[in-house]
């Protein structure tokens, strides 16, 4: 038996895909959710096969729904906005529904479950992480997981951000934040006017940078204005001085 989850903010749209499931005999649907944080608890509990998952929903999208969940069941997006169909293929989402569905194409999407997941040895785990740094999308929040817990960080509240192994250490206002992704990532989904990379293991937030303290012939220090001294290297120097004018 394939064990569904739909996850939707609109009641409506979580009711036509389950009325399109109701026919399907080898299928359960075993919970519905209306939003993000509803979601990751439906699925860290029940274990589905597979999941119709909204694009655009409030408090968690998701994609950053998706973040928060260590091994993703399959995952079919469903959403009125054809704008993320890409985002979604390159993160080896198995299908993509526009809104409104029509029966033939939803049938074709869940076919198309039963024909990649139906051995264990032909499941991939996608990689959502792409999804969530596209080059014309600057992300302005930042979406954590701390014991059971779910904080979303907003991007004003951030001081710098600092390689650490696998992870990256958020360092904000009030706090420190592990975020299992890469600094290339954040380099890239952060707004390059107001973040720069400064060392291989620091981006900071320009407007905490209180001075530049000289630090060795022809090296610089950053001084934030929190009181934490950074490395800056030759080529974080170059990035910075051209971003704030020096």
């Amino acid at each position: 038996m394939i064990k569904v989850v739909i996850i939707d903010d609109e009641p409506l749209a979580r009711s036509i895909i389950a009325g399109y499931l109701k026919s399907e005999t080898d299928v359960t649907v075993v919970a519905e959710c209306g939003d993000g944080f509803e979601g990751v608890k439906a699925i860290h509990t029940h274990e589905p096969d597979l999941i119709f998952l909204d694009v655009q929903m409030p408090k968690l999208t998701g994609f950053e729904m998706l973040e928060l969940i260590d091994s993703p069941p399959a995952v079919i997006f469903t959403t009125a906005f054809d704008e993320y169909a890409l985002k979604a293929f390159e993160k080896n989402a198995l299908d993509y529904l526009l809104k409104p569905v029509s029966p033939a194409r939803f049938k074709k999407a869940l076919e198309k479950f039963r024909t990649n997941f139906s051995a264990p040895e032909k499941k991939v785990q996608p990689n959502y992480e792409v999804l969530t740094a596209q080059d014309e999308t600057k992300i302005d929040r930042i979406v954590v997981k701390t014991g059971t817990q779910i904080k979303i960080i907003p991007i004003d509240t951030v001081k710098y951000l600092e390689s650490y192994d696998d992870y990256v250490k958020i360092h904000t206002k009030d706090g420190m934040y592990l975020k299992n992704k890469t600094m290339a990532f954040f380099e890239k989904a952060l707004d390059s006017n107001q973040f720069v990379r400064i060392h291989r293991s620091f981006i900071i937030k320009v407007d905490q940078l209180a001075k530049l303290e000289p630090y060795e012939k022809d090296s610089y220090i950053a001084a934030l204005v929190s009181g934490e001294k950074l490395n800056i290297s030759k080529s974080g120097y170059a990035r910075l001085k051209q971003l704030i004018g020096i």
